[in-house]
């Protein structure tokens, strides 16, 4: 699969879609009309929207972008994706706000992941805030 310019010397050792494959994130979009062009730079629109970009990143090891969407006042010194990781599946739970006349917004999700035989479900309600046109990752309640 080739999977461009979303992560710049990406690592090959996390799947890599090519645009006409279906978005990762769950949607039932294809990734390049879905996370794709958020991954390279266009601006999520709603809070629901980066919680999916998030969720793409972790699939695909963009570490960079993880980074660069988690808002300045609470993100880690450093963000270490671990390539056994494999997450599987996105659930969208609830989304309160969020939306373009927000500035502020609620997800909350399941994710599923497998590493090695061990398989599990990270559940977590996240909370973005959105200053002028960007959305940021603020933090989450793990559930």
């Amino acid at each position: 699969m080739s999977f461009g310019p979303a992560v710049p010397g990406g690592d090959p050792r996390f799947p890599r879609p090519a645009d006409h494959d279906p978005c990762p994130c769950g949607s039932g979009s294809e990734f390049g009309g879905c996370c794709g062009p958020v991954l390279r730079g266009s601006p999520a629109p709603t809070a629901e929207r980066l919680m999916r970009s998030r969720y793409t990143a972790f699939v695909v090891g963009d570490a960079r972008y993880l980074a660069k969407t988690w808002h300045p006042g609470t993100k880690p010194d450093a963000i270490e994706l671990d390539p056994a990781q494999r997450w599987t599946g996105l659930e969208i739970i609830d989304v309160e706000a969020g939306g373009s006349a927000d500035s502020r917004g609620v997800v909350e999700f399941r994710a599923s992941w497998r590493h090695g035989r061990d398989t599990g479900m990270l559940r977590e309600r996240s909370r973005f805030r959105r200053q002028g046109e960007r959305w940021w990752y603020v933090d989450g309640a793990i559930g």
